[in-house]
């Protein structure tokens, strides 16, 4: 039965009553439980901004502080609970303290759990199962308590020392105070186990700690700690956020978007460069350089806008906006202030499909903004500015093939003027001997090399997944006897071979971009083909071997063959 309005005003008096003497119980008790958690721990705590997030269990709706507290690494938890368990063990009651929890489950009850769970985690748990809410009222009550003159002078404001100090001190202080609360509402509650009462502290700690930034005193060593460690060059890539059709590598929160009517692509706002994206909203992968000096020259090959500004950073340490689960890849600025250039550089801001960014940062005196690139349609409807007309790319028809079992290593062979067993013959294969391929997938040291192959309105195709006996010079020139053959190899390492044979005789083979010589069929196979562009060049090869053949393997193809099911070993050569 739900109080009504005479008893919640009953219980808030009563609440008032009872907070100054928990002010005064954890100005007494807190340096005393403080001082028994261990530094190391502490100070991951002090650090702890969130991790991965967990799902609450299927038909029930988890406090934030019981999914907090199930956040936290597992030996986090065991560790500050053996820390404090004699601590808090020895802390006298106090009366009233558990004033506003709930009435306890009426009837039978049963709770389960997991054996791999900590003990604090597991006995916080049963504790709110019983006594539905008491996480969110001890929650609430750290909230105020924390904000009371007496006690926020306990919360490390004078802490003084190098990074590891700051963050041990502001952790400590925290769980110390929710800690202590804790105990005193479940011991008044005639809950005695330790392991409840650390377990709900620390899921409070750990979820205004995930709130609250360190205090101004923490700032310096933190920074210090940061410039010690940092150094250049530094590179990596992020996932980022992406609002309304805007990412931002800033100084803080992610800014309002601008309007890009400039140069289409980069606009400097105060903390932050923002970049405009096709893609509306989400996530976006981002690549950045931070250099030590200047690049040595300016690359534009395989970006269609490339754009450079000057950004004056008054913290530094500027990052990109990110999902919580990817902020364990980040990667940011020097952190101290300066000017900085940033070099933008865009690619396929007309297809979301394949859209990239990449950014390369150095310190440099402000300067002029500078275009170097502007290709992209969005850039000229931004700018205000005719839009080109739209790019026929013939390797868009294969970049399906990232997405396949072929996208790290194969080799793709287009045969016309053999039978499909003139062509197993050709590889080294006995058309007699078939093996499941998922028999040849798991046994490669038995059965070594192998081909699949489909015959399709007189043409041969053979793929071989992680394999290349298609691109041997004396195979593909056996292949193309009774006409012509073509293949496309590339592997886990980018090392590709794009080959040409015509009648027996091989006309071409090398690595992708490099010159195949003058037969004409061969010329015109590779015609309007960028190959230094890194982008599609797999897809690229592709589409030389079906212009060469006049045939090329689609996604119904590989679909076909994988449904077949079945492979040829290839003999030794």
């Amino acid at each position: 039965m739900g109080h009504n309005d005479s008893d919640r005003t009953a219980v808030a008096a009563h609440r008032d009553e009872v907070e100054p003497a928990l002010v005064q119980a954890i100005v007494e008790r807190a340096p005393q439980v403080a001082a028994a958690v261990p530094a190391t721990a502490a100070a991951a705590l002090g650090r702890w901004r969130g991790g991965q997030e967990h799902r609450a269990r299927a038909g029930t709706a988890e406090p934030d502080v019981i999914r907090t507290l199930r956040e936290l690494p597992g030996w986090l938890v065991e560790r500050l609970h053996g820390a404090l368990e004699l601590t808090v063990r020895s802390l006298p009651p106090v009366v009233g303290a558990a004033a506003g929890l709930g009435g306890g489950v009426a009837g039978t009850f049963a709770f389960a759990s997991l054996t791999t769970e900590a003990e604090a985690l597991r006995e916080a748990r049963s504790f709110e199962a019983r006594r539905q809410g008491a996480a969110e009222v001890i929650a609430g009550l750290v909230s105020r308590l924390v904000g009371e003159e007496a006690i926020a002078g306990l919360l490390g404001a004078d802490a003084v020392g190098d990074e590891e100090a700051a963050a041990a001190a502001h952790g400590a202080a925290y769980l110390a105070v929710a800690v202590v609360t804790a105990a005193a509402v479940l011991g008044d509650a005639g809950c005695d186990k330790v392991a409840a009462q650390v377990g709900l502290g620390l899921g409070v700690a750990s979820v205004l700690l995930r709130r609250r930034s360190m205090p101004v005193v923490y700032e310096e060593p933190v920074l210090a700690k940061k410039r010690v460690e940092y150094r250049l060059p530094a590179f990596g890539s992020m996932q980022v956020a992406v609002r309304e059709h805007v990412f931002a590598l800033a100084e803080g929160p992610l800014p309002e978007p601008g309007e890009f009517a400039d140069n289409g692509l980069v606009e400097v706002v105060e903390g932050a460069v923002l970049v405009r994206t096709r893609r509306e909203a989400g996530v976006q992968e981002v690549r950045m350089r931070v250099l030590a000096e200047p690049p040595a020259k300016i690359d534009t090959q395989g970006w269609h806008e490339v754009v450079e500004v000057s950004w004056p950073a008054r913290l530094g340490d500027a990052t990109f906006v990110g999902p919580k689960h990817y902020n364990h890849r980040r990667i940011a600025t020097p952190p101290w202030p300066g000017d900085l250039r940033v070099r933008v550089f865009a690619y396929g801001r007309d297809d979301v499909e394949t859209e990239s960014y990449e950014l390369v940062v150095w310190e440099a005196p402000p300067a002029p903004t500078v275009v170097h690139a502007r290709a992209d349609r969005l850039g000229h409807r931004l700018r205000g500015e005719p839009e080109p007309a739209v790019a026929d790319l013939p390797e868009a028809a294969y970049r399906w093939i990232c997405q396949s079992a072929l996208s790290e290593a194969a080799t793709v062979t287009v045969v016309v003027g053999l039978t499909l067993r003139e062509v197993l013959q050709a590889f080294g294969a006995d058309i007699q001997e078939p093996e499941p391929i998922e028999d040849l997938l798991d046994s490669d040291l038995e059965f070594g090399p192998w081909v699949t192959v489909s015959e399709v309105d007189g043409f041969v195709l053979a793929v071989e997944e992680n394999g290349v006996r298609g691109a041997q010079r004396e195979v593909l020139a056996e292949l193309s006897r009774g006409g012509r053959a073509a293949s496309m190899f590339w592997n886990v390492n980018a090392v590709t071979r794009l080959s040409f044979a015509r009648d027996g005789e091989l006309l071409a083979s090398d690595e992708l971009g490099r010159p195949l010589g003058a037969d004409p069929e061969v010329t015109a196979a590779v015609e309007g083909l960028d190959f230094d562009d890194w982008r599609d060049r797999y897809a690229k090869g592709l589409v030389a071997v079906e212009r060469f053949t006049g045939r090329g393997l689609t996604v119904d193809d590989l679909d076909e063959i994988e449904d077949a099911g079945m492979g040829y070993p290839l003999a030794d050569r």
